[in-house]
């Protein structure tokens, strides 16, 4: 059995060939540079074109797997993905049969969330395990869910939104765009932490105030963490108290065999997952807690071995 698998990102496309034990061929890149909509299925079909090209014409290829940024809805086999304009209600499969009909394969689409927690469970942390979440923290927060071997959708398929988890009261309107979790402990959330600490407080002359505060990032907060800056201290600790919260939320709920980190921040983060374990100690059900591991990712590029593995997956 040979898949295509397609990561489709905010800014790229990347595809490959994977044979049935996991080995990745033949990997193809090209950038989004402003497309929208159908231009960006286009996109998708030239990648999945210049992979089979690569392959030779006697690849039997078995089925084609794509990963997207963010939600797919199974019942239309249509696309939202919020940095790609046009995404709103796409029918990206359609494009992509369309567009190859020669090639007669079946294509399966899941959100990122759910191709990084495949990923893992194919070639990663979560190999062997029936019920695992990964955490995604990257610009934003998402979560991959696969309880009893299956993975979890949801009624509309939105589930695993987690920036929204509510962890701190009172409700403040800057919650509206992207929810409470999100706005202190994702990566663009550790940003604006950052900055209004740096608005209020005045006596504060570390290396932070030295730049613009509009272009104070996550970046420079790890940066200064590891110095004992107090902001960058101040913003992380709490990003940790609120990893713990959720993840301890996580497996109360669930009760998962792993909770697995990853995304842009996790990264960074890797040296934290103990603290954040110790602070979901505090708040777990005591039972599951005990039981779970909390790990890091150990697959790069889970998304597009995820798309793989999801096409394996279906096949068999």
């Amino acid at each position: 059995m040979s898949v295509i698998a397609l990561d489709i990102g905010g800014t790229k496309i990347a595809g490959a060939l994977f044979e049935p034990a996991g080995a990745m061929l033949h990997p193809h890149k090209r950038l989004l540079e402003h497309r929208s909509a159908n231009e960006v299925g286009d996109l998708a079909v030239e990648v999945i074109l210049e992979v089979v090209s690569a392959c030779g014409a006697k690849t039997k290829i078995d089925g084609i797997g794509i990963c997207i940024p963010g939600i797919v809805y199974s019942k239309t086999e249509t696309v939202w993905a919020p940095n790609i304009p046009g995404w709103d209600n796409f029918p990206l499969a359609n494009h992509i049969r369309k567009g190859l009909p020669e090639l007669s394969a079946p294509v399966f689409i899941e959100s990122d969330r759910s191709c990084h927690i495949l990923g893992e469970v194919w070639k990663g942390a979560a190999q062997g395990c029936d019920n695992a979440v990964f955490i995604a923290v990257g610009t934003g927060i998402g979560v991959g869910i696969l309880i009893d071997g299956k993975l979890l959708h949801g009624q509309s398929d939105i589930i695993g939104a987690a920036g929204w988890m509510a962890l701190q009261p009172p409700y403040l309107a800057e919650y509206d765009a992207c929810g409470c979790f999100e706005l202190y402990a994702s990566g663009s959330g550790i940003g604006v932490q950052a900055r209004k600490l740096l608005q209020k407080d005045a006596a504060y002359n570390g290396p932070m105030r030295h730049k613009k505060i509009e272009e104070v990032t996550a970046y420079d907060v790890f940066a200064h963490y590891a110095a004992g800056d107090p902001i960058a201290v101040a913003v992380l600790h709490k990003a940790v108290e609120f990893w713990g919260m959720a993840s301890a939320n996580l497996v109360s709920l669930l009760n998962p065999q792993k909770v697995i980190w990853g995304g842009g921040i996790f990264g960074p983060a890797v040296p934290f997952i103990d603290d954040i374990y110790r602070e979901a100690l505090r708040w777990a059900q005591p039972i599951s807690i005990r039981q779970a591991q909390f790990v890091a990712s150990e697959v790069e590029g889970a998304g597009l071995l995820g798309a793989a593995y999801l096409v394996v997956r279906n096949n068999s």
